[in-house]
């Protein structure tokens, strides 16, 4: 029995990544964003405004992460926490749905749209923190890398759903398969393209049914007097002692430089592939779903990788994959790949887009879920979830700087493929301090 219960309660957890994923695919990469590039008309203007706004709701979840994160240990009641956040999650992504053509207000949308990524972030603060409750410490790899790939399936399924039944071309009014967009929507709008909004809403609130009717939470649900001062007083002590753990703080390092980096990608290789090589919704969409394809398969491959070598050379070889993707996409261009020219009709630049579009699925989903047992494996077990608020800081304090850098080097080169080039030195980065990092934590010592 307990057995059954406890197989419940991993698939009530595995349904968190199930139900919030499509934020990530389908808004910050492969659909709303794509988008956003079509209403402004301007590649390079878009990338520019898309990164500033990526930033500045990156920078609100790097101030208050780890305070949340320390909260939640001396309160308890993580599922309180994650409810708040999935109304954020839910009425944010909901809100898009007024990006319509010619009546665009582009700060408010991206006011929505920061709303929404906060509720997501701080959602998967919680729901990271409950990781060590599931199994033991050798199987939490194998877990963390299927809940990833369940993840990456419900945003295959969502893409899919956009694809064939909603997002219309904006030459045709057509979807992939040559359907109108389905409940009368009206494509001359853009009414099914702009349906990835309120889609992903509603697929988070469905989708989280089983999360919050099987995960139980152990921890105490009453908050001592004076927890928020207590927190913001245990997050300073712990920011001011991490040189004391020098594992711990390598490896915040360079989860904050190849965690950004990573995210560059994804935030802009939507809207990247409709700048440069001139995609569609639906082209970028087809992309997507090489990407998620390989990220599933590769991050089940990746979580028995974690738990029979561990999550520090599974982490460096993903971070390897990711530079050498970096330094591609520069010199693929519809005119030329790898400074081969290759006509206007040539179809090499697409393809071999594609094939850095698999890299990124498989290195990407690998590296993520075993980046989250690398933090377990690093975490005071008491702490799980200040921890895990200082892992989301870690992603964070410098999640400004990957879109900004690229918004910069774009705005001033004018230069989509110029303007990724920061994500190639900011990998690198995160590599060096990797080497520092223990396989096994600083508290492996004491032990």
């Amino acid at each position: 029995m307990a057995t059954a219960t406890q197989r419940k309660r991993i698939w009530g957890w595995y349904f968190f990544d199930w139900a919030s994923q499509p934020y990530n695919t389908l808004l910050i990469t492969f659909i709303f964003a794509p988008y956003v590039k079509e209403l402004m008309d301007d590649g390079a203007a878009a990338q520019t405004a898309w990164g500033f706004g990526i930033g500045a709701a990156g920078f609100v979840i790097a101030i208050l992460a780890p305070v949340l994160g320390a909260l939640s240990d001396l309160s308890g009641n993580r599922m309180r926490w994650i409810w708040g956040f999935s109304l954020l999650y839910v009425v944010g992504a909901y809100g898009l749905w007024w990006a319509a053509p010619g009546d665009f207000n582009l700060y408010l949308i991206l006011l929505s749209f920061a709303i929404g990524m906060i509720g997501m972030e701080f959602a998967t603060i919680f729901t990271n923190s409950m990781l060590p409750d599931l199994g033991p410490r050798d199987q939490i790899g194998r877990i963390s890398g299927n809940g990833w790939a369940f993840g990456y399936a419900g945003g295959l399924v969502g893409l899919v759903i956009m694809l064939l039944f909603l997002a219309e071309s904006a030459d045709t009014g057509k979807t992939f398969i040559g359907l109108d967009p389905i409940f009368g929507l009206d494509a001359e709008a853009r009414e099914g393209t702009r349906a990835v909004g309120p889609l992903t809403a509603i697929w988070y609130a469905v989708f989280m049914i089983p999360f919050f009717l099987w995960v139980r939470d152990p921890k105490p649900t009453r908050a001592p007097r004076g927890a928020v001062k207590k927190a913001l007083a245990e997050v300073v002590a712990t920011v001011r002692a991490l040189p004391q753990f020098p594992s711990l703080f390598a490896y915040l390092g360079s989860s904050m430089f190849y965690r950004d980096a990573l995210n560059g990608m994804y935030v802009f290789g939507g809207i990247y592939a409709a700048g440069v090589l001139e995609w569609s919704v639906v082209d970028t969409g087809i992309f997507g779903i090489v990407a998620i394809i390989t990220g599933a398969i590769f991050a089940v491959i990746g979580g028995r990788a974690d738990d029979r070598f561990g999550p520090k050379p599974v982490i460096a070889a993903c971070i390897l994959v990711l530079t050498f993707v970096a330094i591609s996409i520069v010199f693929i261009s519809r005119d030329s790949v790898y400074g081969i020219v290759v006509g206007a009709d040539s179809s090499l630049p697409d393809i071999a887009f594609y094939v850095m579009g698999a890299l990124i699925g498989a290195a990407g989903g690998v590296i993520q879920a075993a980046s989250r047992t690398m933090m377990v494996r690093q975490a005071h077990p008491d702490r799980m979830a200040e921890a895990f608020g200082l892992y989301a800081l870690a992603g964070k304090a410098t999640s400004f700087l990957a879109p900004t850098a690229i918004a910069i080097t774009t705005a001033a080169t004018g230069s989509q493929q110029l303007g990724v080039t920061p994500l190639i030195a900011l990998f690198l980065v995160g590599l060096i301090l990797l080497a520092l990092v223990k396989p096994q934590g600083d508290h492996a010592d004491a032990a």
